[in-house]
């Protein structure tokens, strides 16, 4: 196929004339995983395999959780490319929203549901042992805040998602949280919030991206 009847998954795609070698990589990446129950099962097991090193004798619900959370987001990354190379194609204006504090709550449900993914990942970690209910649980908060100003900023996060306005929240990674409260002898006490004890596999790194 050449670039001119090449069939993109979006049709105001277009190849970037200027940048040689792209074609093999629109063809190889034109394809998009399937929803249905055998490839969402056979990438679960892929990431337990491949991602976690785990084996069919070490996969309890911790794996599971993590296997399935991997696959939400493959699924989220092929949505976010698309979005991102739409906005760059479009010159899109965008918001960028800077709060010290984030309290998006789980995101391993909030994306099954928002991605129209429940049902079927329900059905498939059903037929291999695993209630979603209970993988839900497997998930921490993520400790990016601790009061009514992450929850105003993950609600305008939400609005904007919802308005399909271009923006970006940008905010701080507490590698302890802001503090978890205990209470000990009738008194309220703060210790660190180890959120990332067990990771998180809904980060991506980006070494090439650091400021001073």
């Amino acid at each position: 196929q050449g670039k001119e009847d090449a069939v993109l998954y979006r049709p105001e795609f277009k190849y970037d004339q200027e940048k040689k070698g792209t074609e093999k990589m629109w063809e190889l990446m034109s394809s998009y995983l399937g929803t249905d129950r055998q490839s969402i099962q056979r990438q679960v097991v892929n990431h337990v395999e491949y991602t976690l090193a785990r084996t069919r004798f070490d996969f309890d619900n911790k794996a599971a959780y993590q296997a399935a959370a991997y696959s939400v987001r493959d699924r989220l990354i092929e949505s976010w490319n698309d979005t991102q190379q739409y906005h760059h194609h479009q010159d899109s204006k965008r918001v960028y929203y800077l709060s010290l504090e984030f309290l998006m709550g789980r995101t391993f449900q909030n994306a099954l549901v928002n991605s129209d993914l429940e049902g079927p990942f329900k059905d498939a970690l059903m037929d291999m042992g695993y209630q979603l209910e209970d993988l839900f649980d497997q998930e921490t908060d993520a400790a990016l805040g601790n009061g009514g100003l992450g929850r105003l900023a993950a609600c305008f996060i939400d609005s904007l998602a919802t308005l399909e306005i271009p923006a970006w929240g940008y905010g701080i990674r507490y590698d302890y949280g802001i503090f978890k409260q205990q209470i000990k002898d009738n008194e309220q006490v703060e210790i660190p919030d180890f959120w990332l004890n067990n990771g998180n596999p809904w980060e991506i790194e980006r070494q090439d991206v650091t400021y001073q």
